[in-house]
């Protein structure tokens, strides 16, 4: 069916479908245009603009959740109308974020009663929720600074070279200096002794990182706890530790929970989690949750009253969406812990299945280790040939997504690939993103090798041109009598 109308300027008929001339006509790019357009054919033209996007599913350099329940998202698109800070307006809304930051404290040993009302709030993502960690530890040790008649002018944080860039941005921002421990080839994490020995009287906080983005290995908040609680003992500070569990915040307590990196350990203050990564929601929401409420200055609590009511606010933005703290509450009451550890189990076991599989290549070498983050880092044992940039351009061929990058100083030279194995991450993908790397690896050998035929013909020496071939079929069959094995695993 053709859906069109009349123009009443014009008199023409405005179609909506291909044969519309809207199919022939540039979209604006700089300035609005100046008349109205069908909204049938507004929805085409920018769905079909969307289609040359990746796939969301095949996109695997990303943590963020892609997937969730159809009846999580008919509660998203209900709720996707109310501005989350009209608190006396949507007081529900509000409680369910208080009841989310209440379960995330729990679930990260705070030192609270049953009972008790944790300090925490909802942020767009973990670099909101950064961002408002460093400036209660700022604002906390200016103040210290100033009662004893100290310099508080130059504060510090010390990382490792392997935060995020929003550790970067918070730096940059509020203006306090990043003291980064530099990695070095076989150890990509901060290295806690070397982190200690650069904490100084001007030092707000330790920022360990629980999943680093690199290789998803955890660092050790607990060695990091106890060398510093020594030098603190030595020098009279009181220097905290923050967690940055952006990514590891929902992925330890369900796979290691004896692991000690949260607040078990009585210097770590503070810790952020993102929920829209392996908190299993959609993009846009993340937590900050505090040890108590002298880690968290009152003077940095907003109050305002003409939304109705008396509202306390700690946000960097104001207005938001209240979808994902909504689908965040939903999440934990329907998976519950039972829930969320079989999903992570089973992320693990992919992920192994996918290591696997990448090892028996011959090709690579796997950086990331068993405890960590679900995914899998890989690097080349021989980059004379090709390159994992190569490797990652040639996969988006058949609709993968992998991102290809340097490690941070001082170990640039290496360079790697990685897959985050997310929930909607099958066995099958998994296979699957097996066979179509063994396909790469075969058509750049098969370059390679006609390359060094047409090199000898130069000189006199005719090779034989079913070598590639040969080689092709070989390593074709080799991949085909995996999956053959693999067929008896099952889908996750």
């Amino acid at each position: 069916m053709v859906v069109s109308r009349i123009s009443p300027d014009t008199g023409e008929s405005l179609h909506s479908t291909f044969a519309s001339r809207y199919a022939t006509t540039s979209l604006p790019r700089f300035k609005m245009p100046d008349n109205s357009i069908p909204k049938e054919a507004a929805y085409q033209i920018i769905n079909d603009e969307l289609m040359l996007d990746g796939n969301p599913r095949l996109n695997l350099a990303s943590f963020v959740t892609t997937w969730m329940e159809p009846e999580c998202d008919r509660l998203i698109m209900a709720g996707i109308n109310k501005n989350y800070v009209d608190m006396d307006e949507y007081p529900v809304t509000t409680e369910l974020q208080n009841r989310c930051v209440n379960m995330i404290a729990h679930l990260f040993n705070a030192p609270i009663g049953e009972d008790d009302t944790a300090v925490g709030v909802g942020t767009v993502g973990s670099s909101e929720a950064i961002m408002l960690a460093g400036l209660a530890f700022k604002r906390k040790w200016q103040k210290k600074r100033k009662s004893e008649g100290k310099p508080y002018d130059k504060p510090n944080i010390v990382t490792g070279a392997n935060v995020q860039v929003c550790w970067e941005k918070f730096a940059t921002y509020f203006e306090v200096e990043l003291k980064e421990v530099k990695l070095k080839e076989g150890f990509y994490v901060m290295d806690p002794v070397k982190a200690v020995e650069m904490v100084d009287e001007n030092t707000i906080c330790v920022a360990a990182i629980l999943g680093s983005t690199l290789t998803g290995e955890f660092e050790d908040v607990k060695l990091l706890n106890e060398l510093l609680t020594e030098k603190n003992k030595e020098t009279g500070w009181d220097t905290p530790i923050h967690v940055d569990a952006a990514s590891g915040g929902f992925v330890a307590p369900f796979l290691y929970p004896e692991l000690e990196w949260d607040f078990r350990l009585p210097l770590v203050k503070s810790i952020n989690v993102s929920g829209h990564k392996y908190g299993l929601v959609y993009a846009g929401v993340g937590w900050i949750v505090w040890r108590s409420k002298d880690d968290l200055r009152e003077e940095l609590i907003f109050h305002i009253n003409y939304l109705g009511a008396d509202q306390p606010t700690f946000t960097l933005n104001f207005s938001k969406g209240s979808s994902q703290i909504i689908a965040q509450y939903y999440q934990f009451i329907r998976l519950g812990f039972e829930g969320y550890k079989k999903i992570m189990e089973n992320c693990r076991e992919n992920t192994n299945a996918l290591k696997e599989g990448i090892e028996k290549t011959g090709k690579f070498e796997v950086l990331s280790k068993d405890v960590g983050i679900p995914l899998v880092a890989f690097a080349l044992k021989d980059s004379s040939k090709h390159t994992v940039f190569e490797i990652s351009e040639s996969m988006r061929r058949f609709g993968w997504i992998i991102p290809a990058y340097t490690m941070p100083p001082d170990a640039e030279h290496v360079e790697i690939l990685r897959v985050v194995i997310r929930e909607d991450f099958s066995r099958s993908l998994a296979e699957r993103l097996v066979m179509d790397l063994g396909k790469v690896l075969v058509e750049m050998e098969g370059l390679k090798v006609a390359s060094v035929i047409g090199e000898k013909s130069n000189y006199g020496v005719v090779a034989k041109k079913e070598s590639a071939t040969e080689m092709e079929r070989e390593i074709t069959t080799y991949w085909r009598n995996m999956v053959d094995r693999k067929k008896t695993s099952g889908v996750c």
